[in-house]
């Protein structure tokens, strides 16, 4: 047996995950669910791990640093113009949540302080859930995903106070009512004092520091996690816990322009804490106390699944967005939070649940994430049938606000150097659209096009400048390894590209990799370069 049990419970729980999706993939079970049937099938089915120190060591790192990555989700830009419906809208459909949900843990027979908890957790969204399910659709940028992030935002705005709230009635001071009084200001102050540190960090300190390393992308990953660490040590020091100092570390973060390299960055580390996340809940996961209470499990459910959406599909449209658009925001949010696990374990460990009603929420936020991946991933078709019954389509003015997010007919130009700079200038001028993609922020600033940050080495840099239906891609890099990447993806999408040989013995490997057009010497970069595309038919 191996010296170092952290290891083997942790190869335990990535090959069982691993063997989950495998399985499950040819019924199209989200990767979310897999992994939570691997926990169940580790814990309680099979007894092969149980929530031991070293597993739950795996899991609180877990949590900590899958809400750091939630935080940097959580961009301020996500919801521009739409900052109305997702305080208000979001408002709403907490205070009508969290009434039904007190009310049928009551009914239930819940004490006053369990009923609290349990309504504060049905009345949360995923933001785990929601992002990575939208994310790979590529809606988040469309207008019901901005929608629904907003609306989690506000709702995470929500849920740091009351993971403060929980961090106060935890300090062993908090007996009388005077203490726990003093305790929970103690625990705003320290809260208000972190958000605060992150945001004069994300206005002061990190765009100096992060321009100096930006040369790195290995070295802006490094400092961003050491960020990310020093929230968590100051939240334990002002005794909050290191949960919301993660996710207050990440907000920050989410605010600089670099954020949308550094969530491409992390999104390996984001697949595999989601693995250990989910597969860690279920290992302690006590199915007979839940099941014995299975009314209030099925309550919870209700609230989450049917309640949470028809109240959203009914707000979203009072504030003039379309309905399409508020179906698919609405049953994006159809689930329980990560954020309801934390908190029902925070309340455990304060007196408030008992492990019982701990597994009752654990058992109701299983069932309502695999329920709504399953609503998230069949919305379109879902939303189809409902408008083929009322007999009408719906008339979608967000639509055309999408489509213009989505640029097609397009050039993209790689590669923000001189010569890139004057390839653009040029095409911008003859009224081509454009976008410009470099590695370094500062070169894409005041360029006269669009702009995207990142390294065409990812292909999702690519597929989020829509390079499947650009009709021209140009590189001016002076990297071999990456232009010939570049050329390759390109050939095999179909899409011309246009390389940069700054070297003459490069131009064969180009012409055997697909490259239509070679520009030789820098001077034929520019003008000559649109007059021989407009000349074969590429440009107007």
């Amino acid at each position: 047996m191996t010296d170092f049990p952290v290891l083997q419970s942790l190869g335990y729980i990535l090959f069982t995950a691993a063997v989950a999706v495998l399985l499950l993939r040819l019924a199209r079970v989200p990767t979310i669910v897999a992994y939570m049937a691997a926990g169940i099938v580790l814990g309680p089915v099979a007894g092969v791990l149980t929530m031991t120190e070293s597993v739950n060591l795996i899991a609180d790192v877990g949590i900590a640093l899958l809400l750091f990555l939630v935080g940097l989700e959580l961009s301020l830009d996500k919801i521009r113009g739409i900052g109305r419906v997702a305080l208000l809208g979001g408002s709403i459909q907490m205070v009508v949540c969290g009434a039904i949900g007190w009310g049928v843990a009551r009914v239930s027979g819940a004490s006053a302080g369990t009923a609290a908890v349990l309504a504060l957790a049905v009345t949360f969204s995923s933001t785990v859930v929601v992002v990575k399910l939208l994310g790979h659709k590529r809606q988040l940028s469309e207008l019901h995903g901005r929608i629904a992030v907003g609306i989690l935002l506000v709702q995470d705005a929500a849920v740091a106070i009351a993971l403060t709230l929980f961090a106060a009635l935890q300090a062993p001071q908090s007996t009388g009512v005077g203490a726990l009084v003093r305790g929970i200001g103690t625990a705003l102050a320290g809260m208000l004092l972190l958000a605060g540190a992150a945001a004069l960090g994300a206005r002061w300190l990190l765009p100096r520091l992060l321009a100096w390393v930006r040369s790195s992308s290995e070295t802006v990953f490094i400092w961003s996690l050491a960020w990310c660490f020093l929230f968590i040590v100051l939240a334990e020091s002002v005794r909050l816990s290191v949960e919301l100092g993660a996710f207050i570390a990440g907000i920050g973060l989410a605010q600089l322009h670099v954020a949308v390299e550094l969530r491409r960055r992390v999104q390996p580390l984001v697949n595999f804490f989601l693995a250990v996340f989910f597969v860690s809940l279920g290992l302690h996961l006590d199915p007979a106390s839940a099941l014995s209470r299975w009314p209030l499990v099925l309550g919870l459910c209700l609230i989450a699944v049917v309640v949470k959406p028809a109240v959203l599909f009914l707000t979203v449209p009072r504030f003039g967005f379309d309905r399409r658009s508020a179906f698919l925001a609405s049953i994006s949010l159809a689930q329980m939070s990560e954020f309801s696990f934390i908190l029902a374990a925070l309340a455990t460990a304060a007196g408030v649940l008992d492990s019982g009603m701990q597994s009752v929420i654990t058992v109701a936020g299983l069932i309502t994430i695999a329920l709504s991946s399953y609503l998230i991933v069949s919305g379109e078709s879902l939303y189809a049938r409902m408008a083929g019954r009322r007999g009408r389509p719906d008339a979608v003015p967000g639509a055309a606000e999408a489509a213009l997010d989505r640029l097609e007919h397009h050039v993209i130009v790689v590669g923000m150097n001189s010569l890139g700079v004057r390839i653009v200038e040029e095409l911008v001028r003859r009224g081509e659209a454009v976008i410009a993609i470099d590695t370094d922020p500062t070169k894409l600033m005041r360029l006269p096009s669009r702009t995207l940050l990142g390294s065409v080495d990812d292909l999702t840099v690519l597929e989020e400048a829509n390079f499947g239906s650009a009709r021209l891609v140009v590189s001016a890099l002076q990297i071999e390894d990456t232009n010939n990447l570049l050329a390759y993806r390109c050939h095999r999408a179909g899409v011309p590209v246009s390389i940069h040989a700054y070297d003459l013995g490069l131009i064969e490997e180009l012409k055997e990799l697909g490259t239509e057009y070679i520009m030789v010497p820098k001077h034929d970069g520019t003008r000559q370069l649109a007059l021989r595309l407009r000349d074969a038919g590429v440009l107007d």
